[in-house]
């Protein structure tokens, strides 16, 4: 009897299709994600489960699944997942670093030039009818990114994705990680700060940090005031690392220029969100990773992994090293 593989969305093709070659699918061919109800019934008969960031895979889940040999999440962050559980549980959780480094780092890159340059609000003006004078000494002045200083608070393979292409716009890179990397540093030209420094003196300050309690509202009204008025904040790593009320105030009272944000305290927005009337803050739905490569290399990812666990393999791409002590992969093969 094949292994049960429950999918929980629909996902790139890739990842479906390496599945089935092995297993028994049930595959949610859905863009939303299940209500919590499904994903419990669903759960039950599964050994292994194809998640997003958008599932909470929590101890009742966890306990409801009997069966359960391996989590699979097609995400870099695993902050959805009862990690410690799981593996206490002796259940494998595969996830997908790497793959996505370059593309966040670009489309971080995307939202500071946009914020810097107003590009947003300058393509509603045209599609309004509001462009009006040929060309004007004052119109639409944003900040320039060349040679001015950025911050990237978290130095990990985003971070420093980051940092690289920095470097062609002759910028000073200042970096805050709870680990100082002095390799790094020298490998890329970048200097350590504490955070307050890094606030105070940063042009542009980008978030490339998991969430953890740690990291939870890391940038609150303290944080946001120590910034140049001037500033760009720009977060693409998780939405609950900024306090987004005090971000509001912040980009409506001018206590820093701009910012965007992939992420958010809660995601959908809200569309009675008050961070939606502001015209200096540039908002996409959580698209970090969204290019067709990317996703189907993630897709393809999670899915190996999950397969390579259940051959009693251990994948490269395992997130909880420490459970094959507690479970070993000889036990959880049945491929």
């Amino acid at each position: 009897m094949r292994p049960r593989v429950y999918i929980t969305r629909k996902i790139p093709e890739i990842g479906v299709k390496i599945l089935r070659e092995y297993c028994e699918v049930v595959y949610r061919d859905e863009a939303p994600p299940p209500t919590r109800d499904e994903l419990l019934k669903m759960i039950e008969d599964a050994d292994a489960i194809y998640c997003t960031l958008s599932e909470a895979i929590d101890r009742e889940l966890i306990d409801r699944a009997e069966k359960l040999k391996v989590i699979g999440t097609m995400s870099v962050g695993v902050d959805h997942i009862d990690v410690d559980y799981a593996t206490k549980k002796g259940i494998y959780v595969v996830y997908t670093p790497g793959v996505l480094t370059e593309t966040v780092a670009d489309h971080t890159w995307a939202l500071l030039l946009a914020v810097a340059r107003r590009v947003v609000e300058a393509d509603s003006i045209i599609r309004r009818g509001d462009w009006k004078i040929p060309w004007a000494p004052t119109m639409m002045l944003g900040y320039d990114v060349y040679g001015k200083v950025l911050g990237i608070i978290g130095l990990g393979r985003i971070g420093q994705a980051v940092a690289r292409r920095a470097k062609g716009f002759n910028m000073k890179i200042l970096y805050y990680d709870v680990v100082r990397m002095r390799e790094v540093e020298e490998e890329l030209g970048v200097e350590y700060a504490p955070l307050e420094r890094l606030l105070r003196e940063s042009d542009y300050v980008s978030i490339h940090v998991p969430l953890t309690p740690e990291t939870r509202g890391l940038i609150g009204e303290r944080e946001l005031r120590l910034m140049k008025r001037t500033a760009i904040l720009v977060n693409t790593s998780r939405g609950p690392v900024i306090d987004q009320r005090a971000l509001f105030r912040a980009l409506k009272e001018g206590w820093i220029a701009g910012a965007g944000l992939d992420v958010f305290e809660k995601e959908p927005i809200d569309p009675d969100d008050p961070l939606l009337k502001l015209e200096n803050v540039v908002l996409t739905p959580h698209i970090g990773s969204a290019s067709h490569e990317t996703r189907s290399k993630m897709a393809e990812l999670t899915a190996t992994g999950i397969i390579k666990v259940l051959r009693g393999e251990r994948p490269e791409n395992l997130f909880n090293p420490e459970v094959m002590k507690v479970r070993p992969l000889s036990e959880v093969k049945i491929l």
